[in-house]
C-alpha cells in the first residue's frame, strides 16, 4: 500500500509528503467549511456560494501570473510563500464575521491555492526528469486522495460534535497543515529561475499559445468531473433514485480508494504524447458510459437495483477520471516550453478553478433539472473533449517553436 501511494525517495517523496500534509487539513476543511460559514459566521447559502465563486474567478485570473513568478523567482521559494499565504487565508477564516470580509478572504484563499498549484507543478518539472513526471504526478495524486480521506474523517468528527470549537479546530488544523507543508518544501533543492524574456518575446507567452489554450479548454471540460461526485451525484441519488442515502458515502469512498490504489497503475500506460492522447480519448468514452449508467439508475423502482447501477456508474467514473488525468498530466507537461513550466501549468491548471466556479451551477442545471437528457449532454461533452485532444496535440506539435533546452525524445510524434 505504501509503495502504491508514495513515490521513490528523493525529491518526489518530499513533494508527496508536503502534499499529504496539507491534503489532510484540506479534507477536514472541505467537509466542514460550508456549515462553518453558515452556522458560525452567519452567512446565507447564497452569500457563501457567491463569495466562493468570486474567489475562484479571481484565482483563475491569478494562476498564470503567479506561475510566471515561479519561473522568474524560482518555484521552490514561490511555492513556500504561497503555502504560507494559504495558511494565512485559512487562518483568517477563523476571524471572519461579515460578508465583505468573507469575500476578501475567499479571494486570497483561491489566489494562493491556484498559484501554489502552478508553483508545485513547476517545481515537479524542475526536479524530476521528463520521462518520470507523469508517474510521479500519479503518486502525488494517490497521496493527495489518501490525505483527503484521513482529513475527511476528522471533518466528520467535527460535524458530529457540531460545536463552534469543533469547526474552529478544523480550520486551525488546515492552516497549520499548510505551514508544515511549507517547511517540508524547504527541504528541496532550489530550482534555477528563468531569465527575463528578451526583447520582442512576450513575458506571458502562454497567453499567445493558441494550441495550448485549446488543449487547456478541452481539459477544463473534462474537469467538470470534479464537482460531479461531491455535489451533483449526491443530489441525484437522493432526489431521483430509490437507492438508500448511505450510497452517497459509499461512492465517495469508492472513488477515493480507487484513485489511491490504481492511479499509479493506470498512469504507467502513459509514456509519451501518443499514449497520452489515446488515454484521454478512451477516458471520454468511459465517462460517457458512466453518465449513461448514472442516468439509468433512476429508471428502476428497486433500491438494490438502483444501488447496483450506481456502483457500476461510479466504477466507470473513477476509471475515466484516472485515465483522463494521466493523459492530461503528460500533455500539460510535455507541451510546455522549458523554463516556462510555471506559467503554462498555471494556465493548464486554471481549468480546476473554472470547474469549481461554474461546475456546480452548470451541472445542477444539467443533471438535477434536466435529468436523463442532462446526463447524455454531459457524457457527450466528455466524449467530444476526449476525441478532440489528439488533433489539438498534433496542432501544438506542428506550430511550436524548436526549444533548445528540450529533451529530444517525444518531439516528433505521429498518431
Amino acid at each position: 500500500m505504501f509503495s502504491r501511494i508514495m513515490p521513490p525517495s528523493g525529491p518526489p517523496r518530499i513533494l508527496a509528503l508536503a502534499q499529504l500534509t496539507n491534503s489532510i487539513g484540506d479534507g477536514a476543511y472541505y467537509v466542514c467549511s460550508a456549515l462553518y460559514f453558515i452556522r458560525i459566521v452567519g452567512l446565507s447559502p447564497t452569500e457563501v456560494g457567491f463569495g466562493l465563486t468570486l474567489g475562484w474567478a479571481v484565482g483563475f485570473v491569478a494562476g498564470v501570473p503567479l506561475g510566471h513568478l515561479a519561473d522568474r523567482r524560482g518555484p521552490r521559494g514561490t511555492a513556500v510563500l504561497l503555502a504560507v499565504a494559504t495558511a494565512v487565508a485559512v487562518g483568517s477564516f477563523l476571524f471572519v464575521r461579515s460578508f465583505p470580509l468573507f469575500v476578501l478572504v475567499a479571494c486570497l484563499y483561491a489566489i494562493s491555492q491556484c498559484g501554489l498549484a502552478a508553483a508545485r507543478q513547476a517545481l515537479l518539472a524542475g526536479l524530476v526528469d521528463r520521462a518520470r513526471r507523469t508517474g510521479v504526478r500519479a503518486h502525488l495524486q494517490a497521496t493527495v486522495n489518501a490525505g483527503l480521506a484521513v482529513g475527511a474523517a476528522f471533518g466528520g468528527a467535527a460535524l458530529h460534535l457540531d460545536t463552534p470549537a469543533a469547526y474552529l479546530t478544523v480550520l486551525a488544523m488546515d492552516a497549520l497543515s499548510f505551514l508544515f507543508s511549507a517547511l517540508i518544501l524547504l527541504r528541496l533543492a532550489p530550482v534555477p529561475a528563468t531569465p527575463a524574456a528578451g526583447a520582442g518575446e512576450p513575458a506571458l507567452a502562454v497567453l499567445r499559445d493558441r494550441p495550448y489554450a485549446l488543449i487547456s479548454f478541452l481539459n477544463m471540460i473534462a474537469l467538470l468531473n470534479m464537482p460531479l461526485l461531491s455535489l451533483v451525484i449526491p443530489l441525484w441519488i437522493v432526489q431521483r433514485t430509490q437507492a438508500p442515502s448511505w450510497t452517497v458515502a459509499a461512492l465517495l469512498v469508492l472513488n477515493t480508494l480507487g484513485v489511491v490504489l490504481f492511479q499509479v497503475r493506470v498512469a504507467r500506460r502513459v509514456s509519451d504524447l501518443e499514449t497520452a492522447a489515446r488515454s484521454v480519448r478512451w477516458a471520454g468514452a468511459v465517462l460517457l458510459a458512466s453518465c449513461v449508467a448514472f442516468a439509468l439508475s433512476s429508471a428502476g423502482s428497486s433500491a438494490w437495483v438502483a444501488g447496483l447501477v450506481l456502483l457500476v456508474a461510479a466504477c466507470l467514473q473513477v476509471l475515466g477520471e484516472m485515465m483522463q488525468a494521466s493523459g492530461a498530466w503528460e500533455i500539460g507537461f510535455d507541451l510546455a516550453p522549458v523554463g516556462k513550466q510555471g506559467q503554462y501549468q498555471g494556465f493548464f491548471g486554471s481549468g480546476a478553478a473554472v470547474a469549481r466556479m461554474l461546475g456546480p451551477l452548470l451541472l445542477t442545471t444539467l443533471i438535477v433539472t434536466w435529468g436523463t437528457p442532462g446526463w447524455l449532454v454531459l457524457g457527450g461533452l466528455f466524449l467530444l473533449s476526449g476525441l478532440a485532444m489528439g488533433p489539438a496535440v498534433r496542432w501544438a506539435l506542428r506550430t511550436r517553436r524548436p526549444d533548445p533546452g528540450a529533451e529530444p525524445e517525444g518531439a516528433r510524434v505521429v498518431f
